[in-house]
């Protein structure tokens, strides 16, 4: 896939869950043509400097990108701070956050440059709404999950946010899933994926596993003790090119 040297990000408003305004931002790369489509569901630190560079990063490999603001019903301000907030709130709605997801794909698909496909994206709880969504909805083409925890839970877990564990929800996944876990990981731990990948296994849904000895919860975080580049690298180029099968045309 060809580099786009330029591009352009701005904010956006788009129509979330229950009609709600919220923010996403976004980042189209340069040139004609058609371009394919990154929706990315951040993680519970939230709407972070991480996730606005990963979203120009995605553009700047040649695909439409957006990111909505899914804390943005908790306040504005830093980062760190409403995502500690949303923490000790136990988190957004597993409801809420499909809503808010399904506006940003609807967005992607009014575009006049985007091809038709599209790929949603998302670490850590981003990873687990991801894989959420496109076992909700049938308008996503492929789905990168990871390290998403509490795929599987325990019913002690679950509550009116999260009313059903995700691995429940398998047998609906719309679309090839790949995912990257490291193997120190303790949520989801080794076990917990091997369970994950075997409920995969039993739909028969495509699928791609990934994972990497050395490395634990958030390997691609560059900010973060936890990273680790070389599994980032390899992890990374893994991504691309999953994407690259499933959304070129």
């Amino acid at each position: 896939m060809s580099f786009y040297r330029g591009m352009t990000c701005e904010n956006v408003t788009i129509k979330g869950d229950k009609g709600t305004s919220i923010t996403a931002y976004v980042a189209k790369p340069s040139g004609s043509g058609r371009f394919p489509g990154v929706v990315l569901v951040h993680h519970l630190p939230g709407w972070s400097e991480f996730y606005i560079e990963t979203t120009r990063r995605f553009a700047h490999h040649g695909y439409l990108a957006i990111c909505a603001n899914l804390y943005e019903r908790t306040g504005g301000g830093n980062p760190d701070d409403v995502a500690a907030k949303v923490r000790a709130e136990g988190g957004i709605p597993d409801s809420q956050m499909v809503g808010d997801t399904e506006a940003a794909v609807k967005w992607m698909r009014a575009q006049s440059n985007h091809n038709g496909k599209v790929g949603i994206f998302g670490s850590c709880s981003g990873g687990r709404h991801a894989f959420i969504y496109a076992c909700q909805r049938k308008d996503v083409d492929a789905c990168a999950e990871l390290w998403g925890g509490r795929v599987v839970m325990g019913k002690e877990e679950l509550n009116d946010k999260t009313p059903v564990a995700p691995i429940e929800m398998t047998k609906d996944l719309c679309c090839p899933l790949i995912g990257i876990f490291g193997n120190d990981d303790r949520a989801p731990s080794p076990e917990q994926v091997n369970q994950h990948e075997a409920e995969l296994k039993k739909h028969n849904k495509t699928h791609e596993f990934y994972r990497y000895d050395g490395a634990g919860h958030g390997i691609w975080y560059w900010h973060r003790p936890l990273y680790r580049p070389e599994s980032a690298m390899d992890g990374w180029s893994k991504v691309f090119a999953f994407f690259g099968k499933h959304l070129a045309k």
